[in-house]
């Protein structure tokens, strides 16, 4: 296997807002492959050649025969020349593969007939457990569809295209050369849509077949969008809207709606139906995030998929009265645990709390000069876990109750301890079944008390300012409050950042804590926020007090979990093994 010519630094993948990106500035991995056939998942691959080119310079190279791990069918071995005896010693593709994404990271792939060779190329990422990144794709057959007459090119093969532009290397049915052959082609169809105008990634989206008339005609709608950092919102005929997002170039990412870039079919419909893009303009983007949960719940927007109702979650609670229990809820309220998104995952994690806690799961009403246990059911039908320490009388019952609440707030791990006990208790006995199900259940509510606790750290802190290196040199700033963004802003480069944050504070919105976990705020606001706090470069520039989580609390058990998780993930593989062997 050759290796790039040139080192490369490493770069990034794609986003959005990189779509403008001029075309002589883009880097591209021109990609061939052959095969024993052509049936993605089927076939193997036998040979990869890759070139890495940028500005009409090449980079690197890449190219190695691979063995597919069968015989080579004869009449591939008569097209491409490869034959069983040349790849028997050749390295497997799951040695190749991930050479080949490290080769390709960051850049825009290209192929002639694309389908065909990423469709091998994923099929083998599947195969070999292999991530696969999200790559933008160039397929210059399409390329060369939309840009030559059928008088000028009666077919787009690679054979009569290399013809056709008289390009430095025939192709051979061999993948190195072809690739080679490709870059030629590509620059060549690059040449022409340049004398048309196309000088970017957009562009030439655009120019491509799959955009609509109907879809380009409205690109205007972004022309009056600003190049900042915010939110915007498509709206529809009757004005109501359609789909709420979040971008760090407003102009730029909703210009990309409009072109070949977007395959959502979902939101192609949407700008089908969009009138007008509204925006509202933000310091950086974590202002952008925030204002987007609160418009998508505002509006409830029927083309977004997330966010529409970020308080319908279900919560664990104490229930009030003499003898409490545990209780699935909407709303939280002091005591409570969640949020869940499902209630059957928060029924399983009460369930189980009341299993190691000694909370009773009956539902007999008793009166505070009553005793838990005479009027419960008989042990066969419903056990009830606070039957097992007698008949606690409501003040016995309450030290109960109480290590349940230091649960939560993650002063006192003793259920968690007891589950763990247990777990090792079942090992011994070789009930090994039961075991591995207590672990699931365990890690369930090792996992809920982390997210809520570290949740509730952030909304402790009455007023918490961070500051964040911005790109251009400055500071990217945020007033929370309570769990709450209460005020940003920026520091440009060469500007003094207190008078700036001082002016933020002054202007910061005043918050009314509520008495919950959460303290009223909205759980994925706060994730948000928590995200953003533990990013790199963040400082802590101001906190009215500590910003920290429980020392005994779901963070404590962080490895344990990742312990039993992979536990759990092993012998998941391990029957699957075993059954299909």
């Amino acid at each position: 296997m050759s290796v790039p010519a040139v080192p490369q630094h490493p770069p990034e993948q794609l986003t959005f807002d990189e779509l403008d990106t001029p075309l002589r500035e883009t880097t591209f991995v021109v990609v061939d492959l052959e095969t024993t056939g052509g049936r993605p998942g089927v076939d193997a691959i036998t040979e990869i050649g890759a070139v890495k080119v940028r500005g009409g310079e090449v980079l690197g190279e890449l190219a190695t025969l691979i063995d597919p791990g069968r015989s080579i069918p004869p009449h591939i071995v008569e097209i491409t020349g490869i034959t069983t005896a040349m790849v028997i010693d050749a390295p497997p593709i799951e040695r190749v593969l991930p050479s080949f994404l490290e080769f390709a990271e960051g850049a825009v792939l290209v192929a002639h007939n694309a389908p065909f060779d990423t469709g091998f190329l994923q099929a083998a990422a599947t195969a070999t457990g292999t991530a696969w990144p999200r790559f933008r794709v160039v397929c210059t057959v399409k390329l060369a569809r939309r840009i030559l007459t059928r008088d000028e090119a009666p077919s787009v093969k690679l054979s009569n295209l290399a013809r056709l532009f008289d390009v430095g290397t025939t192709p051979t049915h061999r993948a190195l050369d072809d690739a080679r052959a490709t870059v030629d082609v590509l620059h060549a169809l690059i040449e022409r849509v340049g004398n048309l105008g196309v000088h970017s990634l957009t562009e030439l989206s655009e120019y491509l077949p799959n955009v609509t008339s109907h879809q380009r005609a409205k690109r205007n709608l972004a022309h009056s969008l600003p190049r900042a950092p915010g939110v915007y919102l498509f709206r529809g005929p009757s004005d109501e809207v359609l789909y709420v997002g979040t971008a760090t170039d407003l102009r730029r990412r909703v210009r990309t709606y409009f072109t070949g870039s977007e395959t959502r079919g979902r939101m192609k419909e949407m700008v089908a139906l969009a009138t007008r893009v509204d925006h509202v303009e933000c310091a950086h983007a974590l202002e952008a995030g925030v204002r987007e949960l609160t418009l998508i719940s505002a509006h409830a927007p029927p083309y977004n998929r997330r966010s529409k109702y970020p308080r319908k979650g279900w919560w664990i609670t104490l229930t009030s009265e003499a003898f409490p229990r545990l209780s699935v809820v909407r709303a939280p309220t002091v005591d409570a645990l969640g949020p869940f998104r499902v209630r059957t995952d928060a029924t399983e994690v009460a369930e189980t709390i009341a299993e190691y806690s000694g909370i009773r799961t009956c539902t007999t009403r008793l009166r505070a000069d009553e005793v838990h246990g005479p009027r419960c059911p008989p042990k066969e039908l419903a056990p009830c876990p606070a039957t097992l320490s007698g008949q606690p009388s409501a003040d016995e019952y309450a030290d109960v109750v109480d290590q349940v609440r230091r649960l939560f707030v993650g002063t006192d791990d003793e259920p968690l301890r007891r589950m763990r006990t247990r777990i090792d208790e079942l090992a011994t006995n070789e009930l090994f079944e039961n075991a591995a199900r207590l672990r699931d259940r365990t890690v369930s509510v090792a996992v809920a008390l982390r997210r809520m606790q570290r949740l509730a750290a952030l909304c402790a802190v009455d007023e918490l300012v961070l500051a964040r290196p911005a790109a251009d040199g400055g500071w990217d700033f945020a007033v929370i409050r309570a769990g709450r963004l209460a005020s940003a802003g920026t520091a440009r480069r060469g500007v003094r950042p207190m008078p700036v944050v001082d002016g933020l504070v002054r202007a910061a919105t005043t918050v009314c804590p509520e008495e919950t976990p959460l303290r009223g705020a909205s759980p994925e606001e706060v994730a948000l926020l928590g995200r953003w706090a533990d990013s790199a470069g963040v400082r802590i520039v101001h906190a009215s007090s500590g910003y920290s989580e429980p020392a005994r609390g779901g963070a404590s058990w962080d490895r344990w979990c990742e312990l039993a998780t992979t536990e759990a993930r092993i012998h998941t593989e391990r029957t699957l093994y075993e059954t299909s062997t």
